[in-house]
């Protein structure tokens, strides 16, 4: 069976499972949206509206208003492979945002994980 492509997703199906990852682990909807809009720049309204739109996945980072210079400290796993050696520059992205999630639903403070 093919694997799905994540970034053909839509955006508005993969960004809840996000959430519920995090709420899961006492984390919360607000947390997420901070953690997402840090490191690309849309903001906590652009995230709800595009939450309801028909954007896949790729395209919301393909179209982020501001990727974070600092987005490059992110290190560790995810998915058993270290982020900072994920060659495709699209799913380096994509995983950066899974690692902060992870981070969030592990209890770091928001200092750490904001890398600030």
């Amino acid at each position: 069976m093919p694997r799905t492509d994540v970034t053909q997703m839509l955006f508005s199906k993969v960004y809840p499972l996000l959430v519920q990852k995090a709420q899961r682990k006492g984390r919360t909807r607000e947390e997420v949206a901070q953690v997402t809009a840090w490191l690309t720049g849309y903001s906590p309204e652009e995230l709800a509206r595009l939450e309801q739109s028909a954007l896949c996945y790729g395209d919301f980072f393909r179209q982020a208003p501001a990727l974070n210079p600092n987005r490059v400290r992110i290190i560790g796993k995810i998915c058993g492979v270290r982020v900072e050696e994920i060659q495709d520059p699209l799913m380096r992205e994509i995983r950066y945002l899974d690692k902060l999630v992870d981070e969030l639903a592990q209890g770091k403070p928001m200092e750490k994980i904001l890398r600030t």
